[in-house]
């Protein structure tokens, strides 16, 4: 497989959010964009996971990256507001939104999943995605252009068996991302998807216990697909479900 290779500070003067940005595909991303010069915003609903990555942001970049605890279960409208207020105070605008946070839910039929926990799942990963991206679509088109990316899955193209809620949420998330892109398709904006694929993260951990973790690609070896969809490479792709570990020989043009 031949990676997509970016240039050196080619993130200079891009401002970036990055949601469920305190461990896993979402730290390593924040890690991998400051380190090609870009300004991060970090969100997640743990301020101590977000300051430790802004730490090591810090040590890696001496840069300072913003951290902004949100709970993306529970946070109303009127939080989502408040943040792009927070936002458009210190930056003319953003150049690029991760939307990386999710919730497994429970692997078990259709009979079986747990109302309740429907709800949180759907929650977390498709009406925060869609209530973050509202109200920061105005400072993304203020940008000269800007990659908005959501994070999907295979078991959101095609359904398989048990895995309920986070199935349904990732078909929504990729039907969310076409609209947006047809919606925007003439303008500054692109709006895609990565699928990141099995990966070592704890969510995937969660799912399948069992699995041996040390024969997965770690959240590091899938960056150059974030690195690439996020780059000025891809401006004029928009509409596409990208896989961070594709079946080809070559993923990337060149």
């Amino acid at each position: 497989m031949i990676y997509y290779q970016a240039k050196n500070n080619f993130l200079n003067k891009k401002t970036l959010l990055i949601t469920g940005a305190g461990d896993g595909i979402g730290r390593e991303a924040a890690l991998t964009y400051s380190r090609f010069g870009a300004s991060l915003i970090l969100v997640g609903k743990t301020k101590l996971k977000l300051e430790n990555v802004s730490k090591e942001i810090k040590a890696l970049t001496g840069k300072d990256a913003k951290v902004y605890e949100l709970n993306l279960l529970t946070a109303s409208l009127k939080q989502y507001q408040t943040l792009s207020h927070k936002i458009s105070e210190n930056y003319l605008h953003l150049d690029g939104v991760l939307h990386n946070a999710g919730l497994l839910g429970v692997i078990a039929p259709i009979i079986e999943q747990p109302a309740n926990l429907w709800h949180d799942v759907i929650q977390v990963n498709l009406n925060a995605a869609f209530m973050l991206t509202q109200v920061l679509i105005p400072l993304l088109l203020k940008a000269p252009n800007a990659s908005l990316i959501f994070t999907s899955s295979s078991v959101g193209k095609k359904g398989r068996s048990g895995w309920g809620a986070y199935s349904a949420s990732k078909f929504a998330i990729e039907g969310l991302m076409q609209i947006l892109a047809e919606e925007y398709k003439n303008s500054n904006l692109r709006v895609n998807c990565i699928n990141p694929g099995s990966t070592r993260t704890n969510m995937r951990l969660s799912a399948f216990p069992e699995e041996n973790q040390m024969q997965l690609k770690t959240p590091a070896e899938i960056m150059p697909t974030y690195l690439y969809v996020m780059s000025h490479d891809s401006v004029h792709q928009t509409g596409i479900s990208f896989d961070a570990q594709p079946n080809c020989k070559k993923a990337y043009p060149e």
